[in-house]
């Protein structure tokens, strides 16, 4: 039977990174880890203290302020304990933290690195979180470059490997994964060589003209995409034939959470290619986005964000929490779009609202049991 990153931390969990040497399943156990809310707990980028383990986290006064984020509060807490009771990271130590949400200018960024006992780094970058702002930037790529988070990540990966002489991977799962990438291929080559791998689990690629204007060719060997077999925001301006399709214990657009990921061994189970309908799908949304120029680009992120802000949610949570509400609002703000932008943002919102419902499920249950009791 096919487990998730949870049973293999448990499995595997006896294996130091010496005896086991990082592997792909690994990484995105430590790409979903940086989602933890670790304000306060882990030492800031900008200072210079001891890095903390993650026995360490566990003892912490705001240990619970970890599980902010209750779209996968049950799933982290799982994973979180999976590997504070293994040997392989329960003394893994983590540092250089960065947190930033800048809704003015559109712009979620956050950040850790994590050092492995064989002396290499993992650079972690967040993905995008619960934030409706988050979402805007992933769609701003669409026309825009560099984003906000993409100028951070870059800044970033100078900053820790001017400080720390390490060989290190780089690694993110959504947006998270097109940040490791960016980042990669705009460093300086010194730093550059020192890279090991690169990870994109589900992350958006880049369009043409960007990878263009970037040394993308001399970390291509490098890069590890790994997709669900249903990916949408994965295969947003993919071009590289070279992916990963891993298969998933869900449907559609749920396949995007990596707890849905299925692993058999240390390994992820692999499929032959994404469905043929959601790869029809995507070829389409990507074909008609690259025909608009930058201006009709960036109409269409607007419109998407002002036609998604119409909910007066802040998150995914709240987006879902009342959607008849928000779909109201959202069907208001339609009326006025054109028939083609009218099609492609309802495929957008349809996403935003299939992975926020499936979110909402556990908050409403816990609820409902305090209710009850």
């Amino acid at each position: 039977m096919a487990d998730t990153i949870i049973e293999y931390v448990k499995k595997y969990g006896e294996y130091s990174f010496l005896e086991k040497p990082m592997n792909d399943v690994d990484s995105l156990a430590l790409c979903q880890f940086c989602y933890l809310k670790f304000d306060g707990m882990v030492p800031l980028v900008t200072e210079n203290k001891r890095s903390v383990t993650i026995q360490e986290l566990m003892a912490h006064k705001d240990y619970e302020k970890l599980y902010a984020d209750e779209r996968f509060e049950k799933n982290n807490r799982a994973l979180f304990e999976a590997m504070v009771n293994s040997s392989r990271f329960k003394t893994l130590k983590m540092n250089c933290y960065i947190n930033i949400v800048e809704t003015e200018w559109e712009t979620q960024f956050s950040a850790i690195t994590f050092f492995l006992e064989d002396g290499t780094m993992y650079i972690a970058y967040r993905g995008t979180d619960e934030t409706i702002v988050g979402w805007k930037e992933d769609f701003n790529m669409a026309f825009q470059s560099p984003v906000p988070g993409q100028a951070y990540a870059a800044k970033y990966l100078n900053m820790v490997t001017g400080k720390l002489h390490n060989c290190f991977y780089l690694g993110g799962h959504s947006k998270g994964g097109n940040l490791a990438v960016y980042a990669a291929m705009t460093c300086s080559e010194q730093v550059r060589e020192r890279i090991l791998k690169i990870y994109s689990m589900d992350g958006p690629g880049f369009r043409r003209e960007v990878l263009e204007g970037c040394a993308y060719e001399q970390i291509a060997d490098k890069i590890i995409k790994i997709l669900p077999h249903s990916s949408l925001i994965g295969m947003l301006f993919e071009t590289s034939p070279q992916v990963k399709v891993v298969e998933s214990r869900t449907f559609g657009l749920l396949q995007h959470d990596p707890y849905t990921w299925l692993i058999a061994e240390d390994d992820f189970v692999y499929v032959k290619g994404l469905y043929k309908s959601r790869k029809h799908a995507d070829e389409t949304l990507n074909k008609w986005v690259e025909t608009l120029d930058e201006k009709q680009r960036r109409i269409f992120v607007d419109t998407l964000y002002q036609v998604v802000s119409a909910s007066k949610a802040e998150n995914l949570i709240e987006l879902s929490a009342d959607w008849k509400k928000s779909m109201n609002g959202m069907i208001s703000a339609l009326k006025e779009v054109d028939g083609e932008t009218k099609r492609a943002l309802k495929e957008m919102i349809r996403a935003l609202f299939e992975i926020a419902l499936e979110r909402v499920k556990p908050k409403k249950s816990k609820q409902k049991r305090a209710k009850e009791a």
